[in-house]
């Protein structure tokens, strides 16, 4: 957790937060050196900034990527991963079994920008998978533990269809976190992450992050990838895999799109974050083994229909968590009560201790109702494509005593 902000003697111990929208230079050419990218520093924070800078190399590390890219939000993220090798006319490749947010922007929003998807289902064969590619497809997408259905991806099976047809893998390692979980080590090209989330940890920062892994090959793919391998006129003709080599994705990323777009995370939200992710590895063990005692409880209780955990024995994705999470997998589990939805949301008003609240993953236990919430504005058909079902409640367990968070379940359920 040192990786990003190495400070030399006399230098201060934690990362400063350089608050300044500019940074000044001596004389125009060292300006204009800049803004052609023929050499490196910082000018104009939309851009770059010193703080942000060292905690996406943090983040970079700890995913074993070559550079990294923070955004103001995981949507931004997610956005921005796609969009910097996509554009009118392209399509990519999706796991329905994501985030009803991240399901939306990929189905509505982008189509609106002329920018196709088709969703498959995570589990279906690679013969079935494959089939939904088309000769524009740019990117194959899923989520590492889908949110809220707690799918766990086949990350291996989804780099070869996506090497197979000769595109990227994106992979949301948002629950997962590099603590339990590098898919860049089972074959992902590109890695991103909600921030908000486990990284921050205390519901303190909303943020994302874009990491590369610089394994693919842009120039091999050239044809299919011209935004990368041909010549950018707004930069003078500049070619970003030929200038930047493994490089290239983020600092197009930066260069085209956070110019353009500029979602970017202020350098308050980057200093808070690089304080989560000082204690992200120890959090997460606390995480993992709370969940794991709850769900354990909820497994034997005659009032719950159906638990939906990896790390559970004999749950659907066991044997793939184990491959790939052996260390556990995250602290959000999903539950279904007997009885009806008006059922599961008595239960949650009932509760105390844990909160009703958008949010997931910090170190508060808190709780959803997707169906209710983050997934209303899907159709019933849509809900169960991406794998919720009307009566799933999502817990996500915190750092809290695990006796406490079982006490004030067993009270909501009248016990």
């Amino acid at each position: 957790m040192q990786a990003g902000w190495k400070p030399k003697s006399g230098e201060p111990r934690v990362l400063p937060i350089y608050q300044s929208t500019t940074f000044k230079y001596d004389t125009s050419e060292q300006m204009a050196r800049l803004f052609d990218l023929e050499d490196s520093g910082y000018f104009y924070t939309r851009l770059q900034n010193p703080t942000n800078d060292a905690v996406a190399l943090k983040i970079a590390q700890l995913e074993g990527g070559v550079a990294a890219m923070l955004t103001s939000s995981g949507q931004a993220a997610n956005f921005y991963a796609i969009f910097n090798i996509c554009e009118a006319g392209d399509h990519f490749v999706c796991a329905s079994q994501i985030y009803g947010g991240t399901f939306n922007l990929f189905a509505v929003t982008m189509k609106k920008l002329g920018i196709d998807v088709t969703f498959v289902d995570a589990d279906a064969d690679e013969s079935t998978i494959s089939a939904a590619f088309r000769p524009n497809t740019k990117a194959l997408f899923g989520e590492t533990i889908a949110n809220p259905g707690m799918n766990v991806l086949d990350i291996e099976k989804f780099a070869r269809i996506a090497h197979s047809h000769g595109v990227p893998l994106v992979v949301d390692n948002t629950f997962a976190t590099p603590i339990n979980c590098r898919p860049f080590e089972w074959g992902a090209d590109i890695v991103t992450h909600s921030t908000t989330k486990y990284m921050d940890g205390h519901a303190l920062t909303v943020g994302g992050v874009i990491v590369d892994s610089g394994n693919f090959d842009w120039e091999a793919n050239a044809g299919r990838f011209p935004g990368l391998t041909q010549p950018d006129e707004s930069y003078h003709g500049l070619t970003y895999s030929k200038t930047f080599g493994k490089m290239a994705y983020i600092q197009k990323a930066t260069a085209q799109l956070m110019r353009d777009f500029g979602a970017i995370q202020s350098p308050q939200n980057a200093f808070l974050l690089n304080v989560g992710l000082e204690t992200l590895h120890l959090r997460m063990e606390r995480h993992c083994s709370n969940a794991m005692r709850v769900a354990q409880w909820l497994s034997d209780n005659p009032k719950v229909a159906w638990v939906k955990y990896a790390g559970l024995p004999g749950d659907r994705y066991h044997d793939l968590a184990t491959k790939y999470m052996p260390k556990g997998t995250c602290g959000v589990l999903a539950f279904g009560l007997k009885g009806t939805r008006e059922d599961a949301i008595a239960f949650m008003d009932r509760l105390k201790m844990i909160c009703i609240v958008t949010h997931v993953a910090d170190a508060r236990t808190c709780v959803l109702h997707p169906a209710s919430h983050t997934h209303r504005q899907l159709s019933d058909e849509q809900l169960i494509e991406a794998g919720v079902a009307p009566d799933l409640i999502r817990l996500s367990v915190g750092i809290e005593n695990a006796d406490d968070i079982i006490a004030d379940i067993s009270q909501a359920l009248g016990e």
